[in-house]
């Protein structure tokens, strides 16, 4: 694999070059790419955004929202020495070594150039130069603000003279950003072909979006060295629009809107009055803004205060009016390394309007298509949406439980079924600050549990079971849960917070049984990489299987992994790679791998293979080059629990890798355990996995129904 690299050339200042170089990089991931990202050179710090210790803004948010390895930049200062002292040849090999390292492994770089500033006159120079060297292709990104087909075109044509190589013209296409018309591709068409670029596609067309345009008012206080006078948390607040109170108080109301800040002189009172009034009336105001360093009257301070108002920000500043709101006007607002939740959101944004089958068409990429993280996040919840599953929470009284339950209710991820005491579950929601919707669903156990007695009865007849027995224990709701499930009043089980695996295991092994064709129940991690999801199976339920049983859990984990999208290439991992060792471990690894592919013929698999000749490409090719998945497994198999669990566990922990599961596998309905240590966001997503094992089951059921009524009829 050797990775395209793809350059983004900011036409101007203003552009959103991070946002569209990482908008361009997370749906490049959502289309199965493998993509690595690289800000060669940092921005010149007086110009950047707000940095944490020296960080650059793009890589951060590259490493720690669309999940890169990205290297940090080489300082701008130390760029712009090296020029001056005529070393440009050893700086733009620091930075081929920097993306070179990374094309092994990805079938993209993208890399983000430098902004050109007044302050930065070498940054052009800087980066036709680093197009040069790395022979990347170049996407210019340009501003729809004032969208004018001609005006793009010449723009477009500059930047190809720029970049062009002998020639040849390294443009793949364009971006545009902010488009507040709909972009007339015909006649941006016409316009480009007296240049010659006609063929110059626009892979994205990101829409203003004024929602996305809305600094905290903790930016703006950094940004202009304002004084805060009263307020707290700014960063929570969101400003939306700028007015300036120079009118009268009438003409003033209509613009008294919610996330507004009110830029004013300080004796302004009748402004800051009916700015108050309006804010205790809930126009929820971003805050005002006393300008020429004047403070409000005392009176009128403690009027305010009077009104409720004393939760509106006020900030000063020395500067006057005209000043302030001019500084304003032209202020460039950039996302700060602590606000990653809005960046998220205006990546997320960016990548609904890439056109990434152009962009594949154009750079002829041909990939093994690889499941992201955010592709699979996004898959089981739009999944399990369309499932809508009844699933039962044995635990509702645990506060991260019910917690979970509230979100999947409101983002119809499930219906969710808590059982609990009402009244308890009433107060932890209040001790928690959770608002539990008015059709939550809670069941008291102790005013259903006699409905089961019966069924649970005859379920475990062969046991011996006596009513008294099943009703004794029937007081574990996990074993209620079960019941009910068995009974198909619900689709699925979550349990786990705070009982053990045992607990949530033994009861489903006795009431639901395996499914038919299956002999054990086994367990797969979902593992979220930066890159893709990988699948770890059994790391949680079999101690010491048997080749057979080994074989069973291969064939159980291919077919999980391809439900949920993975298209399975499947490791069984020993200590021992083919046939360089020997002894009774590696021998049932062998046997179980043949057993495994006499039962499915057509399944990816080899082994006995080590791990880092199943996962790592160069390693792979040394140890085992003729094997079918050395280097790109993406289900891994292994050989016991103690050896799953720990290399699970060390994955997670060294890696700070998020993991979804256990999910278990073989059961005749879906039952699934929980971590005692899971977050709020795992139960939520164990809830949607097991949702949307549900419909697949019943669909699995419904199809396999003709067939059975053929065999009765025959």
């Amino acid at each position: 694999m050797c990775a395209r690299i793809i350059f983004l050339a900011a036409a101007a200042q203003d552009v959103g070059l991070t946002s569209l170089s990482l908008g361009l990089v997370r749906a490049l991931q959502r289309d199965g790419m493998k993509v690595a990202f690289v800000k060669p050179i940092a921005q010149p710090r007086s110009e950047s955004r707000v940095q944490k210790k020296g960080i650059d803004t793009s890589s951060h948010f590259a490493r720690t929202l669309c999940m890169t390895n990205s290297p940090e930049p080489i300082p701008f200062e130390k760029a712009e020495e090296q020029i001056r002292k005529g070393d440009l040849a050893a700086l733009l090999e620091d930075v081929a070594t920097m993306t070179e390292a990374l094309r092994a492994d990805h079938d993209v770089v993208v890399v983000e150039g430098l902004i050109p500033l007044a302050s930065a006159q070498i940054a052009l120079r800087l980066n036709v130069e680093i197009v040069r060297s790395l022979g990347a292709d170049v996407i210019p990104v340009l501003s729809g603000v004032d969208y004018e087909p001609k005006f793009i075109a010449e723009t477009v044509a500059l930047i190809h003279r720029q970049y062009a190589r002998e020639g040849n013209s390294p443009l793949l296409g364009l971006m545009i950003n902010k488009m507040k018309v709909a972009a007339d591709r015909e006649k941006l068409k016409d316009a480009l072909a007296p240049f010659g670029l006609a063929s110059s596609t626009i892979l994205g067309a990101i829409p203003y979006e004024p929602n996305l345009n809305t600094p905290r008012l903790s930016d703006l206080v950094s940004s202009l060295d304002l004084s805060v006078v009263q307020g707290s948390k700014l960063d929570a607040v969101r400003v939306r629009e700028i007015v300036v109170g120079a009118r009268s108080v009438e003409k003033m109301i209509d613009r008294l809107r919610p996330e507004t800040l009110v830029v004013m002189p300080g004796d302004r009172s009748d402004i800051a009055l009916a700015s108050a009034l309006a804010h205790s009336r809930g126009v929820p105001l971003a805050g005002l803004l006393l300008t020429c360093g004047a403070p409000l009257a005392t009176p009128v301070a403690d009027l305010m205060a009077s009104v409720g108002s004393n939760i509106l920000p006020i900030l000063s500043t020395p500067d006057d009016t005209y000043a302030t709101a001019s500084r304003l006007a032209h202020l460039s607002y950039h996302v700060s390394q602590d606000d990653s939740q809005h960046m998220e959101k205006v990546i997320d944004f960016v990548a609904e309007h890439i056109d990434t089958t152009s962009l594949r068409d154009r750079i002829g990429t041909s990939t093994e298509a690889r499941l992201s993280p955010p592709r699979f996040r996004n898959h089981l919840i739009e999944g399990a949406r369309r499932a809508n599953k009844r699933i039962v929470l044995p635990e509702g009284e645990e506060p991260r439980t019910l917690q979970a339950a509230v979100i999947c209710h409101q983002k119809g991820i499930a219906r969710c079924v808590l059982l609990g005491r009402p009244d308890a579950i009433q107060m932890i929601a209040r001790a928690k600050d959770i608002e539990l919707p008015a059709d939550l669903e809670i069941l008291d156990p102790a005013a259903v549990r006699a409905n089961y007695v019966d069924a649970m009865v005859e379920l475990r007849k062969s046991k011996g079971m006596t009513p008294p027995q099943a009703m004794a224990q029937l007081e574990d709701t996990v074993v209620l849960g079960t019941m009910m499930l068995a009974v198909g009043e619900v689709d699925g089980l979550v349990s786990g917070a705070v009982h053990t695996t045992a607990s949530t295991v033994r009861p489903a092994l006795q009431l639901i049984k395996t499914e038919p064709g299956q002999s054990i129940v086994s367990s797969v991690f979902f593992m979220l990489m930066p890159d893709q999801v990988l699948v770890y199976g059994d790391c949680a339920i079999n101690p010491n299987p048997t080749a057979d049983q080994l074989a069973e859990i291969a064939v159980q984990s291919s077919d999980t992994a391809k439900a949920f999208g993975i298209d399975p290439r499947v490791a069984m991992i020993s200590y021992s790679t083919g046939t360089s060792g020997t002894g009774g471990d590696v021998d049932k690894v062998r046997e179980a791998t043949e057993l495994a592919k006499q039962r499915k013929p057509d399944l990816l698999i080899d082994g006995p293979i080590q791990y880092d000749a199943a996962s790592v490409e160069s390693v792979g090719r040394s140890k085992a080059p003729d094997s079918p998945v050395a280097g790109r497994a993406n289900v891994f198999v292994f050989p016991d629990l103690n050896t799953g669990n720990t290399t699970y566990k060390a994955v997670q922990r060294s890696a700070d890798v998020v993991s979804v599961g256990p999910m278990l596998q073989g059961l005749r309905k879906p039952v699934n355990d929980l971590s005692r240590g899971a977050l709020v966001d795992d139960i939520v997503f164990t809830i949607a996995l097991t949702a949307i094992q549900a419909d697949q089951q019943s669909a699995g059921e419904a199809a396999s129904e003709p067939a059975r009524k053929d065999a009765v009829n025959a």
